[in-house]
């Protein structure tokens, strides 16, 4: 979607609206840190983000890709900057196809500064001069598809000291055909206010976004500050002189300061705020929960996972819950197809997914990172205690699962730890839920007015003699299977199951006001058999942390070749959160002899003393 079409909405509505802006990392692992924050930043609820572009195009390849993933796989509106410097046509041409090809509909125009080691800019041959030229020339090549941005300098740009006449340039930008305007950082917000002011009397007319920098560091704020040349009330500087060495005091001051600008702005009526996050998100949500910024939760989770913008991905709304926590791996490995589950779906039957690629099966965290987190186990129990660290909170992430528990998962958090220590390693679940609002702040999502279901779900690694002691018990206890489950070992020959068909099994659906029933997280043995691969090759990337020959390696490559994977649905959603874990507390008791009634405490000390 166009941007000026989101702003003028709001601005119609009475919304306030904000934006951020992210730059390419420098190194692969700061790519893939930057998509997890773009996932996390998401339930902020910025109306679009935007991507810079560096000069001549030297981060070409990797703008279009965060765009391109920011877009398509997080579901975030994104504005991608393109630069005249070291631009000759063809290569704006370039930058201008690939991004409609992958459905980037926005542009921020921009002449650019010089290339690092000159001091003057001066235009590439071929290229263009101003940014009113690239906005010319991306009208006449592509008519109205994009939607175009363009800079103000509400201080006059740092080469024309000519407020008035920079003013104008402003206004010819407009004119030429740009659809809206991000400011340079400003930090007085008199002056901000005065120069909105005159450029309405000057007919610029379309939405003008302040743009708001947080201070993070005294010494970034004061090269920034002085690099672009920006004014600081002298109130600035003298909070600022006397915790200038303490960064948090810096931070806190930066996000208070955001904050106060940004009232000051509304009282104004000013309503749309572009952030310059820097690629961090501490201050960002700080300042945004100091205004009281919150987005609707129908905006934050229109769905229980990111619906993508992808043009051809419009219509999906359909997805297997195996991925929950691998979002950017479903996304690439469907990438292929077509067309998409959607609707009320009958035959589940997918096209085949793509190959694994790097990001599917790689740890998100260094080496070293992951030995300080999972430590060196060299038991079982030792294993376990990983496992039910991470549903306790006591670590951060699993090679599964690249962020804390979930909202939702952390209403089951202690029987999920407790299933852990009994042997049942955990990678995801949900818990019942059975009409709860979807304004609900824990388990809601979609439209405002509706109500949203659940089925109890777990999927975890087990043992070939608790999988069989499982199988066992639900044949003798549950001969309706009203308690369905898939499980597979890594070699994908031994295929157990109690479902029948191959029909796909809704474990998430919500009914709201005007809509038909949507069901958009399903559970299918195709997906699941897809999905399997990738789970196991996990293992492998956490093994081989440790040397061959050590018992580490040993132990990890023995679970991964020798255990079974496997889901398991309790498809009456009325039932009690605890009646999965109570069936695991029977299959541990008849293997391994532990206590039905053992206290998680019990359980804690039998894995420290292993």
């Amino acid at each position: 979607m166009k941007i000026i079409k989101k702003l003028r909405q709001a601005e119609a509505e009475g919304r306030t609206t904000w934006s951020f802006e992210f730059f390419p990392p420098k190194t692969q692992a700061g790519v893939l840190n930057l998509y997890d924050r773009l996932e996390r930043m998401y339930s902020l609820g910025p109306s679009f983000i935007d991507v810079t572009w560096g000069a001549g195009g030297s981060t070409a390849d990797l703008t279009l890709e965060i765009c391109n993933v920011a877009q398509s796989v997080w579901g975030l509106e994104t504005c991608m900057h393109l630069t005249c410097t070291n631009m000759p046509r063809a290569k704006i041409d370039d930058a201008l196809t690939r991004a409609r090809e992958i459905g980037i509909q926005n542009i921020l125009a921009l002449r650019g500064d010089p290339p690092r080691g000159q001091e003057h800019w001066t235009a590439c041959d071929g290229g263009f001069n101003h940014a009113i030229d690239l906005v010319r020339y991306i009208r006449e090549k592509h008519g109205d598809w994009f939607c175009i941005a363009v800079a103000g300098y509400p201080e006059g740009h740092t080469e024309n000291t000519d407020v008035a006449a920079d003013l104008r340039f402003l206004k010819d930008k407009v004119d030429a055909g740009a659809d809206f305007v991000v400011t340079q950082l400003f930090y007085d917000v008199d002056l901000f206010v005065g120069w909105v002011k005159a450029c309405r009397a000057a007919g610029i007319n379309c939405p003008i976004l302040p743009g708001i920098m947080p201070i993070q560091t005294f010494g970034g704020f004061v090269r920034m500050t002085s690099l672009s040349q920006t004014r600081v009330p002298q109130h600035v500087f003298n909070a600022l002189e006397p915790i200038k060495d303490d960064d948090q005091a810096v931070k806190d001051y930066g996000v208070q300061l955001a904050i106060d600008m940004c009232k000051k702005l509304i009282d104004n009526d000013i309503r749309a705020f572009h952030i310059y996050t820097m690629n961090l998100e501490r201050s960002v949500r700080l300042i945004l929960e100091g205004l009281d910024f919150v987005p609707a939760l129908e905006t934050a989770r229109p769905l229980p996972w990111n619906p993508s913008l992808s043009a051809k991905r419009l219509g999906e709304n359909v997805r297997p819950v195996f991925w929950r926590h691998r979002t950017l791996s479903y996304v690439n490995r469907t990438e292929t197809w077509d067309d998409f589950p959607n609707g009320r779906w009958g035959d589940a039957r997918s096209p085949a997914f793509g190959e694994l690629d790097g990001y599917g099966v790689s740890l998100k965290l260094s080496r070293a990172e992951s030995l300080k987190t999972w430590g060196r186990p060299t038991t079982l129990r030792h294993v376990y205690r990983v496992f039910a660290d991470y549903c306790r909170g006591k670590i951060k992430a699993l090679p599964w699962c690249d962020q804390p528990l979930a909202g939702e998962s952390k209403l089951i958090c202690d029987a999920l730890g407790a299933a852990n220590l009994r042997g049942f390693l955990t990678i995801n679940s949900q818990p019942p839920v059975n009409g709860a609002k979807s304004s609900d702040p824990t388990v809601g999502w979609g439209p405002k007015g509706g109500y949203v279901y659940q089925k109890a779900y777990l999927e975890f690694f087990v043992s070939p003699a608790k999988l069989d002691a499982l199988v066992a018990l639900l044949r003798d206890t549950d001969p309706d299977s009203l308690i369905t489950y898939h499980a597979v070992n890594r070699a994908g020959d031994d295929v157990r199951t109690n479902h029948a068909g191959d029909s796909p099994n809704a474990v998430t659906w919500g009914v709201f006001p005007g809509k038909e029933i949507v069901q958009p997280t399903i559970v299918d043995l195709a997906s699941f058999m897809a999905w399997k691969d990738e789970a196991f090759a996990l293992w492998d990337q956490w093994t081989n942390l440790y040397e061959n020959d050590t018992q580490e390696h040993a132990l990890l490559k023995a679970l991964a070749g020798e255990w079974f994977l496997i889901n398991i649905v309790h498809n009456d959603f009325t039932e009690d959160k605890g009646a999965l874990f109570a069936l695991l507390k029977r299959v541990a008791a008849a293997v391994d002899g532990i206590p039905v009634d053992a206290t998680n405490e019990e359980l804690l000390e039998a894995s420290s003393s292993s």
